[in-house]
């Protein structure tokens, strides 16, 4: 190979593999552990040691590179409706289920189960492969079900068993299952009023739908919380995929869609022919029904949101901190130090709310301010991660420049993932609507949301001035729809300068809040003051495993 002298390869960044985004994580661990889950350190050690591994690296590309295949019929000309993966697929789905990812906040026998499933899931995000969609709707389904106590007892302890059963099987047979949801139609998306689907009953508690769905991910999912319409109105339904007699349930895929992203994983159109189900809930009532489980989802979205953004952060440091430039490492520029302290600061506050939230969570039931807090808070940091989301990633495929668009590198699936959380689950104005209608509903909610905003602004003036013009808008009552995207930014934003208020070294939060609150930066990364300390708040957000 000698003569191929002027291909000798210098200055090239080796892959960020062979490091553990758990051990690693300061921040991670500090909020993990203020939060009431230190008990999980083990477990996430474990996973951490697998998501940033050279081999699961590999399972995230080869799954996202050979995407999921539909067989309609076999080659007997019999009916399949198969989806089949590459092995890869599987092996993630393996060890996301495997570690609990799906079940650990039902299962949990110490306090925290929130927050410890929460760092699962953070940790997992970092990487992306395609499996965060059937992980949160198999965890979100625990709670739907039981609201119809009969199902949850036979579904809850498959659905909760910390394996992974890829076979069509019925559920008697299956070690472990998934669940999926199939909500929206052609004619509504996120009217789901408009469901045309019927249900019509069949006897021994037992209903047929017939319909079309516009969207049904994961369509290997054993089970479906699905929408038809009865009688009484829009119901919510269990549809399984295989019945108990082993024969198929007729759930005919018709096609699947050809995403910008989140590929690995099969999103798909799907029609009810007199398909056997079982209703889940109040007659009548299948909207308010589902809307319990969006809410976990919505919740499990801004979870993945925060851990998407630390994997790019991650990313852009350890690039930056290998690769030589006009004589001196990248991180070692001043103006590369403002944009990777910029991407530090936005991830950390999204990291605290994140955790903060999960908080929430664990203690709603015993504690109304935990309560209200779990309710707003949670479409308030969903609409504003998914935002913010986006822009991290394209900035930080910046940050790496030609090598971070190609394929071969993580950041062009995880940036091509990034805008499917805003979409999923409520585009930003259905989250901003859900916001105020919150508000309305629920004050008390409201009250708790800006008890901790107060809190926290009693030590900062420039917080308390913000949050004062914004308790100002929502007294304009009839502007208050038309500007409820700026009433929600402003509200998500003051949250998260409290949290880094309450509990990020005061350099990093004086930065924060200069930036995002009081006009002292510009509009994109990389416009913080002259004076804030970048190298520090650059260091503080290094691995610490791979610094």
């Amino acid at each position: 190979m000698a003569r191929f002298v002027t291909h000798e390869v210098t200055n090239q960044v080796p892959a960020l593999a062979g490091h553990n985004p758990w051990t690693g994580d300061r921040i991670l661990r500090a909020a993990v552990s203020r939060e009431g889950a230190a008990w999980v350190g083990e477990r996430a050690q474990a996973l951490g040691a697998q998501i940033g591994s050279e081999t699961f690296q590999l399972y995230a590309h080869q799954a996202n590179r050979y995407v999921p295949e539909l067989r309609t019929h076999d080659r007997f000309g019999h009916r399949v409706d198969s989806v089949d993966y590459h092995p890869a697929y599987h092996s993630l789905m393996q060890a996301a289920f495997g570690a609990g990812l799906h079940s650990l906040a039902w299962t949990a026998k110490s306090a925290g189960g929130f927050v410890a499933r929460a760092a699962l899931n953070y940790l997992w995000n970092q990487n992306e492969q395609g499996t965060s969609c059937p992980v949160t709707m198999t965890f979100a389904a625990v709670h739907v079900l039981r609201t119809e106590p009969s199902l949850a007892k036979q579904w809850e302890p498959k659905i909760l068993a910390e394996a992974y059963d890829p076979r069509a099987l019925p559920l008697g047979r299956k070690d472990a299952v998934t669940v999926g949801m199939a909500m929206t139609e052609k004619q509504g998306g996120s009217d789901l009023r408009t469901v045309t689907t019927r249900a019509r009953p069949s006897g021994a508690g037992q209903f047929a739908l017939t319909g079309h769905k516009w969207f049904c991910s994961a369509p290997m999912s054993d089970a479906f919380l699905t929408l038809a319409r009865t009688e009484a109105g829009p119901t919510c339904f269990l549809v399984p995929r295989s019945l108990p007699d082993g024969t198929r349930n007729p759930i005919l895929i018709q096609r699947l869609k050809d995403k910008c992203g989140n590929r690995s994983n099969a999103s798909s159109e799907i029609e009810y022919d007199d398909t056997a189900a079982w209703r889940v809930g109040e007659d009548g009532r299948g909207i308010a029904t589902i809307i319990e489980m969006a809410h976990l989802t919505r919740f499990d979205i801004v979870i993945a949101n925060a851990g998407q953004m630390r994997g790019l952060l991650n990313q852009a440091l350890h690039h930056c901190t290998h690769r030589m430039a006009f004589g001196r490492k990248l991180h070692e520029h001043a103006l590369m130090q403002n944009v990777l302290a910029d991407l530090a600061l936005e991830t950390e506050a999204a990291t605290l709310c994140a955790f903060r939230l999960a908080r929430a969570f664990d203690r709603q039931h015993d504690n109304p301010h935990e309560a209200g807090i779990a309710r707003l808070m949670t479409p308030l940091a969903k609409y504003w991660s998914c935002k913010r989301l986006p822009a991290v990633a394209a900035e930080a495929m910046e940050c790496l420049g030609g090598a971070g668009y190609v394929e071969e590198a993580p950041l062009a699936r995880m940036y091509r993932e990034a805008p499917l959380n805003g979409i999923w689950e409520g585009s930003g104005n259905v989250i901003c609507l859900d916001v105020l209608r919150t508000m309305q509903k629920e004050p008390g909610a409201l009250k708790a949301v800006c008890d901790e905003i107060t809190q926290a602004a009693r030590t900062d003036a420039r917080l308390s001035t913000h949050h004062r013009t914004t308790r100002a808008l929502l007294e304009e009552h009839a502007k208050v729809e038309v500007r409820a995207r700026l009433i929600v930014e402003r509200l998500a934003l003051e949250l998260s300068a409290a949290l880094m208020i309450s509990y990020a070294p005061a350099p990093q939060a004086n930065a924060y809040v200069g930036a995002r609150l009081d006009g002292d930066s510009g509009y994109q990364f990389g416009t913080l003051p002259a004076d804030a300390p970048l190298a520090a708040i650059v260091q503080r957000a290094q691995l610490e495993s791979a610094a």
